[in-house]
C-alpha cells in the first residue's frame, strides 16, 4: 500500500534578525490562458527574483494568484455560456497548470474569490469609511436598454479618446494601446460588446475614494521609497505622469454582481469596482496561506515588499493601492521595490489575450521545447527598458548558439572527460590540485569568475534580470576559453599536475554555474546537480554566511577531491530550421484562425487521401514543347537565365522596427501574400528613416535561404537601389496600385521560380537602376525593368548603380 504524500511545510513567516523578503507578481485575470508576454511580465520575473532570494538564504515568500471577480469575467462566462465561478474554477486550473510547467514556485497561488478575499476588502473599506475617506457622488454611465443593464467598462468598446491614439478598440476602462486608464463615457462612439448597439448615458451613485485628500500622503511616500527602493525607471515615469495631471476622485464601486459585496446598506446591490479590490488580493491570498499573515503585511520595519508586473499595471500599484493602504491609518507593508517590464511583442504585433495573438502558456509545451529553454529565452529578451520582440528565429539562436555551443557544451566537455576511464581521464572521480592558485591560467579564471559574479549579485539585488543572467553566462563562455587555452586533452599526458588543477577548477565552475543559473533555469540546475551526483536540497545555496561567495574567488574549492561525479550528458538539444518554420507557420495569425486552418487542413487531407492512386501527367506535353522550342533564344535570353530564380513579389511593409541588437539593421514584418507575414532583416537604418519604413509596399525577394542576423533570422530580402559608390541607398518601389502578393516580372518574360536562391549567390552584382526609355527612373535588370501589372517599379534618384 503506498505510503501517503508528506504533509505539507508550515507557512513561512517574517524571522526577526532574517532578511524578510515579501514578493508578489500581478494577479493574472481568470479568464483566459496566459500567454508568453503575461508569463515575463509578472510570474516568471517574480519567481525568478524569489528563486535568488532563497539561494542567497533570504527569508522570502512568494504569493500570487488569480483575479477573478470583475467584469471580464462575466464577459467570459456570457461567450461560453456558464456561470462565472464556472469560469473562474475551469482558468484557474489552467493557469495552475501552465505556471507547475514553467517551473513557477510559489509559496502560495490563491484565488481572489476566497472568504479571505471578502473579510479583507471590506475591514479596508470600514477604516476608510471611518477616516473620512470616501464619498458619495452621481456619476453618469453607459445603461443598454437592449441588454437591460448598466454597462461595466469592459462591457464597452469604441474609439481612444486620447489625442494621437484614436484606437478603434479602446476599452471601457483603459486604452491596450496607449495605456491611458478611461472613463467608458470617454470613449468616441461607444459599442456594447454583447449587443453591439449604441447605449446611452444614465445616472447612478457610487462611493468614491478621495485621491486629491490622500495625494500628500502619497507624494511624501512614492519620493521616500522610490529612491530607497530604487523603482525601475518606467515605473517612476508612469507614476510621475499620473501625479502631473492631477489626482480625481476615484470611483470604488460598479453596478455588478460577480464581485466583493459593498457592506453598506445603499450600495449593498453593488460590488467594489476590481481596481480596489485586486491588489487586496495580495493580502487575502496571503491569509489563505496563513492565519498569521499581518506578520508579513502590518510590520513595514522588518518586511520588504517586491512586486512585479507589466507596465499597464503601474498606476495600481503605486498610486491607487498605496493611497488606499495609506487611508486606513494603519501601518501596513508599503511596497519598497517595483519592477516593471515593457511589452514582449511577437513577430508580426503585439501579443494580446483578447484576440488570441501569439503563443500562449499551453502553447509552449506543445512545442516539446523543455521549459529552460522558454525561461531563458525570455528572461534574456525580458523588456526591461524598451518593448522587445519575440521571433521563432531568435529562440533557435540562442538555443542553439548560447544554451547548446556555450553552456552545455562547456559542461558536457568537462564532466564527460572527468568520466572516462582512468587512462583517458579520471574514472569519474574529481582529482586532487594543491596550489591551483599558482597555475596562471588557473588564476586569471578565477579572477574573472569573482568578477562576474560581483556583477551578477550587484543586478539581482537590484532586480536587474537580464544583466544577472548575461554575467553568470559570462562565467561559461570564459570557462570555455579556458578549457581550450588549456589544452587539458593534452595536459593530461604531459602535465597530468596541471590537467587535475583544471579539471577540478572546471568541475568547480560547472557546479557554481548550476547554482548562480538556478533562479533562470531550475530543471537545468536540478541536472547539472544530478550529473554532479549532488542533491538540490543540499547544495543549492549562495550565501554570506556560509563562504559560498568568497569561494568564486577559488572555483578549485566548490567540488572536494574524491568526490564522485554522476553519469554526464547533453543538455541541450539543438533546434532545427525546419522545427521554426513549422513553428513559426502553426502559430501564425490568432488563435481562431489557428482553429480554422487547422480545420481545412484536416478537410483538405481528406479530398487528398480520396485522391490517392489517381495519376496526373503532363510530361509528354512538356516534353513535346521543348522539342518544339528547338533551344532558340529570345532577346530576353540572358536575362532568363538569372531570373528564373528569382521569386519577387510585392510586400506590404506591415510593421518596422531597430533590431534590438543591431544599431543598422530594422526588423520588418512584411505582407508578401501569405497567411503570415515574413520576418525580414535589412540594413538599411543608416539611409532610411524609421518612419519611412512604415506601411509602403516593396519588393521583396521570397526565395532566399533564411539567414539569421545578429540573431533574428531573415526569411527575405527588400531590394533596394544604391548608388556606384554605395553612400546612397533607396528602396524599390512598386507601383502604389500593384497587388500585395503579386509577381515581380521582367518586360517580355515570365518564368518559374525555382525552390531557393543561396544569400551568397553572385546574381545581385547584376542588377542595375538605370534612365528608363520614358524618362522615369525605374529598377532595372540590364536595362530591362521590374514590372507589375499596374506598371513598372521606380527608384527615386538613383541613375546607375546596383539593386541590393
Amino acid at each position: 500500500m503506498a505510503s501517503p504524500p508528506p504533509p505539507p511545510p508550515p507557512p513561512k513567516l517574517p524571522v526577526p534578525g532574517r532578511r524578510n523578503i515579501l514578493v508578489t507578481s500581478a494577479l493574472p485575470y481568470v479568464n483566459n490562458v496566459p500567454h508568453l508576454g503575461n508569463i515575463i511580465g509578472c510570474v516568471l520575473s517574480a519567481d525568478v527574483f524569489a528563486r535568488y532570494c532563497r539561494l542567497r538564504g533570504y527569508n522570502v515568500i512568494y504569493i500570487c494568484g488569480t483575479d477573478e471577480y470583475g467584469t471580464a469575467t462575466e464577459t467570459k462566462a456570457m461567450e461560453e455560456k456558464c456561470s462565472p465561478k464556472e469560469i473562474c474554477d475551469k482558468y484557474h486550473a489552467v493557469h495552475s497548470e501552465v505556471y507547475k510547467w514553467f517551473d513557477i514556485k510559489f509559496d502560495k497561488f490563491g484565488r481572489t474569490s476566497s472568504p479571505q478575499q471578502t473579510e479583507v476588502c471590506q475591514a479596508i473599506f470600514q477604516k476608510l469609511m471611518e477616516n473620512n475617506w470616501l464619498t458619495e457622488n452621481t456619476m453618469q454611465q453607459l445603461y443598454c436598454d437592449t441588454c437591460q443593464r448598466f454597462l461595466a467598462d469592459r462591457l464597452v468598446e469604441g474609439k481612444c479618446p486620447t489625442e494621437g491614439c484614436n484606437y478603434e478598440a479602446a476599452r471601457g476602462d483603459q486604452c491596450e494601446n496607449c495605456s491611458k486608464l478611461l472613463n467608458p463615457t470617454e470613449l468616441i462612439d461607444p459599442k456594447c460588446k454583447v449587443c453591439k448597439n449604441t447605449p446611452r448615458v444614465r445616472d447612478t451613485d457610487h462611493l468614491f475614494l478621495e485621491l486629491p485628500l490622500l495625494s500628500d500622503k502619497l507624494v511624501n511616500y512614492i519620493n521616500e521609497t522610490s529612491v530607497a527602493g530604487m523603482w525601475s525607471q518606467n515605473a517612476i515615469q508612469a507614476t510621475n505622469a499620473w501625479l502631473k495631471e492631477g489626482l480625481k476622485p476615484r470611483c470604488i464601486t460598479r453596478d455588478l454582481k460577480w464581485g466583493v459585496p459593498v457592506p453598506h446598506e445603499k450600495y449593498k446591490d453593488k460590488v467594489f469596482y476590481v481596481w480596489f479590490d485586486a491588489p487586496i488580493g495580495y493580502v487575502s491570498i496571503t491569509a489563505s496561506y496563513t492565519p498569521d499573515w499581518e506578520k508579513w503585511w502590518k510590520d513595514p520595519d522588518n518586511v520588504e515588499l517586491f512586486q512585479f508586473m507589466g507596465k499597464d499595471n503601474v498606476p495600481f500599484h503605486t498610486v491607487m493601492f498605496p493611497s488606499t493602504l495609506l487611508g486606513t491609518g494603519e501601518k501596513w507593508t508599503m511596497m519598497k521595490t517595483i519592477s516593471v517590464t515593457e511589452y514582449l511583442n511577437y513577430e508580426a504585433g503585439k501579443f494580446s489575450k483578447s484576440h488570441g495573438i501569439g503563443v500562449f502558456g499551453n502553447d509552449a509545451k506543445d512545442t516539446n521545447i523543455p521549459p529552460e529553454v522558454w525561461r531563458y529565452y525570455l528572461l534574456t529578451n525580458r523588456p526591461e527598458v524598451s518593448d522587445t520582440l519575440f521571433t521563432w528565429a531568435d529562440l533557435q539562436a540562442k538555443l542553439n548558439s548560447e544554451l547548446l555551443n556555450n553552456l552545455g557544451n562547456f559542461i558536457n566537455r568537462v564532466l564527460s572527460f572527468v568520466a572516462k576511464p582512468a587512462g583517458a581521464g579520471y574514472d569519474s572521480i574529481v582529482p586532487d590540485a594543491p596550489n591551483a592558485e599558482s597555475h596562471p591560467l588557473t588564476k586569471a579564471l578565477a579572477e574573472k569568475t569573482n568578477k562576474w559574479v560581483e556583477q551578477y549579485l550587484e543586478a539581482m539585488e537590484k532586480v536587474k534580470l537580464k544583466q544577472g543572467l548575461k554575467s553568470a553566462m559570462g562565467i561559461s563562455s570564459d570557462g570555455n576559453a579556458y578549457l581550450q587555452e588549456s589544452q587539458f586533452w593534452k595536459l593530461y599526458k604531459e602535465d597530468p599536475a596541471a590537467c587535475a588543477v583544471v579539471m577540478k577548477t572546471s568541475v568547480g565552475v560547472v557546479y557554481l554555474l548550476a547554482c548562480l543559473l538556478e533562479p533562470f533555469m531550475p530543471s537545468f540546475s536540478n541536472e547539472v546537480l544530478l550529473q554532479l551526483n549532488m542533491t538540490p536540497e543540499e547544495s543549492l545555496s549562495f550565501c554570506d554566511d556560509k563562504g559560498e561567495i568568497a569561494k568564486a574567488k577559488r572555483p578549485w574549492d566548490f567540488v572536494s577531491a574524491g568526490h564522485k561525479i554522476g553519469k554526464p550528458s547533453p543538455l541541450f538539444k539543438e533546434l532545427k530550421d525546419e522545427e521554426v518554420e513549422s513553428f513559426r507557420n502553426k502559430f501564425a495569425g490568432s488563435q481562431a484562425e489557428r482553429s480554422s486552418k487547422a480545420q481545412a487542413d484536416a478537410e483538405a487531407k481528406k479530398v487528398a487521401d480520396k485522391l490517392k492512386g489517381t495519376k496526373l501527367s503532363d510530361g509528354g506535353q512538356k516534353k513535346e514543347q521543348k522539342k518544339q522550342s528547338g533551344g532558340s533564344k529570345s532577346k530576353n535570353a540572358e536575362v532568363d537565365v538569372t531570373v528564373a530564380k528569382l521569386d519577387i513579389r510585392v510586400g506590404l511593409i506591415r510593421k518596422a522596427q531597430k533590431h534590438p541588437d543591431a544599431d543598422s539593421l530594422y526588423v520588418e514584418e512584411i505582407d508578401v501574400g501569405e497567411e503570415a507575414p515574413r520576418t525580414v532583416v535589412s540594413g538599411l537604418v543608416k539611409f532610411i528613416p524609421l518612419e519611412e519604413m512604415q506601411n509602403r509596399k516593396v519588393c521583396v525577394l521570397c526565395n532566399l535561404k533564411p539567414v539569421a542576423m545578429r540573431g533574428i533570422k531573415s526569411h527575405a530580402m527588400v531590394l533596394a537601389a544604391s548608388n556606384e559608390d554605395h553612400t546612397k541607398v533607396e528602396l524599390v518601389e512598386p507601383p502604389e496600385s500593384a497587388a500585395v502578393g503579386e509577381r515581380v516580372t521582367f518586360a517580355g518574360y515570365s518564368g518559374e521560380p525555382e525552390a531557393s536562391l543561396n544569400a551568397k549567390s553572385k546574381t545581385w552584382e547584376k542588377l542595375s537602376a538605370d534612365l528608363h526609355s520614358n524618362g522615369e527612373l525605374v529598377a532595372c535588370y540590364k536595362d530591362v525593368p521590374f514590372t507589375t501589372s499596374a506598371g513598372v517599379c521606380q527608384v527615386k534618384s538613383i541613375a546607375s548603380g546596383e539593386i541590393r
